[in-house]
């Protein structure tokens, strides 16, 4: 279970990626009924630690508060030789089986501990090639959010820390956790779609929200068979310019995305409620729970019946899942 979480703060940190640390995991979210963590913010030398845009931050406690963490969260930093007690500390917790993660150049802290040797990872996508080149013994996907690697977190560029982070909740405690956290922090509980839309790409003048009607009808009518065409005709465009268009602005196929945002509401339901699984098979847009049960099996690497085990809010397993 996570509950005591360490976050590291390093000279040279990137604010915005240590803001999104403390955010996800700093904030009490008891009264909507999210979970409450431990929460440590720790240095190899407890004082003031400048940042990346030359302010300091005063960092009270010292690197022994992260000793038994179940969390050890690395923020983006200006890369540079880091003190030897945080590598034998990132090394020390790999060992005990805690999970890792790293926000954007945040991974070359684990890189140089020797965490992602035989491991996958991901960074800011400017810093893909110099990650490959530096530390071949880990093999870096510049086209994802994030990677998951045996207990082992690196997200990609700046926001998509949220990503990674959001990932871990769902993972240790479940969607209705991620979603309250999520709700909060006004952003989607899961995207789809990888950083590679992202690369040397121009930056739009003006945010197109051309989908954002059919997106809401969508996830209004998810119970409901929901082809392409049908999707277009919604959005008045030709079912061709629909799905290119969608896939460049949502970042996934309609059908993708569709089958995302059903699994979400299943998952929804077997930890919200006590209803049969066909029934939420049903409800979801999955058709029956045999489709729902190959979902799941595919992405979430679990069945349905033992998710709901694991994760369901109802009766007296409430208190297991905060």
């Amino acid at each position: 279970m996570l509950k005591k979480i360490a976050v590291l703060a390093l000279p040279e940190m990137a604010p915005f990626e240590f803001g999104v640390l403390c955010e996800v995991f700093g904030i009490d979210r008891s009264d909507m009924g999210g979970p409450v963590f431990d929460f440590h913010v720790v240095a190899a030398e407890p004082g003031p630690i400048r940042t990346k845009l030359g302010f300091e931050i005063l960092i009270d406690e010292g690197l022994e508060k992260a000793r038994d963490a179940d969390l050890i969260a690395v923020p983006a930093f200006h890369f540079g030789s880091l003190d030897p007690r945080i590598l034998n500390l990132l090394r020390d917790a790999e060992a005990r089986g805690a999970w890792i993660l790293s926000v954007c150049t945040g991974a070359f802290a684990l890189a140089e501990a020797g965490i992602l040797d035989g491991r996958r990872s991901t960074t800011h996508w400017m810093y893909t090639d110099r990650l490959t080149r530096n530390y071949p013994a880990t093999t870096v996907d510049p086209d994802v959010l994030f990677v998951e690697d045996r207990h082992v977190i690196t997200g990609a560029g700046t926001a998509a820390g949220i990503d990674a982070c959001l990932h871990l909740v769902r993972t240790e405690l479940g969607a209705a956790a991620a979603n309250v956290i999520a709700r909060r922090m006004v952003v989607p509980p899961q995207r789809d779609g990888g950083q590679a839309q992202y690369i040397q790409a121009p930056i739009p003048e003006r945010q197109s929200d051309s989908f954002a009607a059919v997106t809401e009808w969508m996830l209004a009518n998810l119970a409901d068979d929901l082809p392409v065409d049908v999707l277009a005709a919604k959005a008045l465009m030709s079912e061709r310019t629909f799905a290119r268009r969608f896939r460049a602005e949502m970042g996934a196929t309609p059908a993708a995305w569709l089958n995302r945002q059903r699994l979400i509401r299943a998952q929804q339901l077997l930890e919200q409620t006590d209803v049969g699984l066909e029934q939420i098979a049903a409800e979801s847009g999955f058709g029956s729970s045999a489709v729902m049960r190959h979902h799941f099996l595919k992405v979430l690497h679990t069945t349905p019946n033992a998710y709901r085990r694991a994760f369901s809010c109802t009766g007296e397993t409430v208190m297991a899942v905060r």
